[in-house]
């Protein structure tokens, strides 16, 4: 069963924006004070959006916190779960239920707005709004995480340049550039031609802004000082001795902050139904940690009872991540999971049959039983879908002694999502023993070991010759105790994103591992996966316009 997503999608994008268009919006500063902000506490940016203060972020993260609900999903298919649509329901349906809730979610990449993907700003009548803004450039988040890495990048070869007296190892690969766009002809390219004066012909690359360390700072970053303490970290090169060379070493942490300040402070937005929603921080999943800030989660858990939070992609990847990287720095752990599956992406898993499907669900749910946290099946339910299929899902589902919800957030909103949300806020009364998967003391092997089997159901993993040698550099620098960052595919669970379904008997294979100091991780580079993506044949972008009235339109 083939999906190709620009083809499903055309007739739901021309709901999607239509409903957008519908919304009476209320002005950010109406928002803000019902949700318990004062005037001081935000700044306006134009009428529907404004940042939170920095006064205003010491106050609310000292704040009593409420509860945290993670929501994942199954591994996805080009056409989407709903994922953040059902983010953004759950947290109108709580309200709706009586309850102070809030979304925390990541800002829309241009590189997936462009390309296949598509937007993140959620789906019907459960988006964050205003929609088009919040898929394009927003607040200039974006452009200033891409300064403030590509100023690093200026820096190093400034400082070579001029004398190399840090004696940096020119043979050694060093700090690439950074865009947010989806350009494959950007990976591995040549830099430094036309003579003495341009430095030195060397082979050099970009990554898209979502894969750079530099966002996954912005979005671990407890504080300005923590920023800047952690751009300080960033291994920008090595000496001739293998020695690491920092950004602190170039001098670069503090002009870098200086072009973060403002992106570090948490986005304000409105749901289809009028409630404040964070927009904050954009990190892959696939290649980076996937989870929106922490400044923008622990802010809303001082303002509210529930803060509905995001991990990128499927539960081996986002919620993974969001486990064993960002909980910790969140300094809270999640009350309960929410795992997203819908009809179309079963059957597709199963080649079109749905019981066959299944299994990608269950073993997602499988991985998640690990932790200790209750978590909740929630089947986003499209218009198609037939009571013999949801009740074949809700039977397996419910025989694993799991609970489900079926829910309807794009046609329904709130409203559809109002059973799911009481059994969400049940589940997050109940006892929970959350632990992680794996010591955060031992040996990267054994991390990634862990993480192949327990969360990826393979036999374990093999760590290619670039991957043992960097390995003996990061142990013997003391580097080698930090958490795990997988970057892989998301379109299976094992490296391979032809192995559909619960693939078995494969191990993941590792070519590289790159020291992420200032975000505080080490990245595993597994099986194909590309730090710059390539647009394809037909991408989002050829949909994508503005109407005689200056109107965006396509964007989905």
């Amino acid at each position: 069963m083939t999906l190709d997503r620009c083809a499903i999608n055309l007739p739901r994008m021309s709901k999607n924006l239509e409903i957008a268009r519908s919304a009476v919006l209320k002005p950010i500063s109406e928002i803000a004070r019902s949700a318990g902000l004062g005037e001081d506490d935000f700044e306006p940016l134009g009428r529907y959006k404004a940042k939170l203060t920095l006064t205003a972020l010491k106050r609310l993260t000292a704040a009593p916190p409420g509860k945290v609900v993670l929501v994942t999903a199954v591994t996805p298919t080009p056409a989407g779960e709903g994922k953040t649509t059902t983010t953004i329901g759950l947290t109108q349906g709580l309200v709706k239920n009586g309850l102070r809730a809030i979304s925390a979610t990541r800002e829309p990449a241009l590189g997936p707005v462009f390309g296949i993907k598509g937007g993140a700003a959620g789906g019907g009548y459960s988006q964050v709004l205003p929609m088009e803004d919040i898929n394009l450039f927003f607040t200039g988040d974006f452009p200033a995480i891409a300064a403030a890495h590509n100023l690093l990048a200026a820096m190093l070869d400034a400082h070579v340049h001029n004398g190399n007296a840090l004696r940096v190892d020119t043979r050694e690969p060093w700090w690439p550039r950074t865009m947010d766009m989806n350009d494959r002809a950007l990976r591995e390219i040549v830099v430094g031609l036309g003579g003495k004066s341009n430095g030195f012909p060397r082979t050099d690359g970009f990554v898209i802004v979502p894969a750079s360390e530099i966002m996954a700072i912005l979005c671990l970053a407890k504080s300005v000082a923590d920023l800047r303490d952690r751009l300080g970290r960033v291994v920008a090169a090595v000496d001739v001795d293998g020695k690491p060379i920092t950004a602190a070493d170039l001098k670069a942490q503090g002009a870098m902050t200086a072009l973060m300040r403002d992106a570090a402070r948490p986005n304000i937005v409105q749901t289809m139904e009028g409630g404040l929603a964070f927009v904050h921080g954009g990190p892959f999943a696939n290649i980076a940690h996937g989870c929106s800030s922490v400044l923008a989660t622990r802010a809303a858990l001082g303002l509210a009872d529930f803060v509905i939070t995001e991990g990128g992609f499927a539960s081996d990847l986002g919620a993974e991540k969001y486990l064993h990287i960002a909980t910790p720095a969140i300094g809270q752990d999640p009350s309960a999971i929410v795992l997203v599956a819908t009809v179309r992406a079963l059957k597709h898993h199963g080649d079109g049959d749905l019981g066959a499907g299944v299994a990608n669900l269950e073993r997602h749910m499988l991985h998640l039983g690990q932790y200790g946290v209750p978590v909740v099946v929630s089947i986003n339910r499209f218009g198609g879908d037939s009571e013999a299929d949801l009740k074949l899902i809700t039977d397996r589902v419910t025989a694993k002694g799991a609970e489900i919800a079926i829910a309807d957030p794009f046609g329904s909103g709130g409203e559809g999502c109002r059973e799911l949300a009481r059994k969400v806020a049940a589940a997050s009364a109940r006892p929970s023993t959350f632990a992680r998967l794996y010591d955060i003391d031992a040996p990267i092997a054994d991390k990634l070991h862990a993480i192949a089997t327990k969360v990826y159901g393979g036999d374990g993993v093999i760590l290619e010759p670039k991957a043992l040698k960097r390995l003996k550099w990061l142990a013997d620098r003391g580097l080698d105790r930090l958490p795990v960052c997988v970057a892989k595919t998301q379109s299976s669970l094992s490296d391979d994103p032809k192995a559909k379904n619960a693939p078995s008997g494969f191990k993941i294979r590792v070519r590289d591992l790159k020291p992420s100091v200032g975000a505080g991780f080490v990245v595993a580079i597994a099986g194909e996966i590309m730090l710059m993506p390539g647009l394809g044949a037909t991408p989002a972008a050829a949909h994508i316009d503005v109407d005689d009235e200056g109107r965006v339109t396509g964007i989905y």
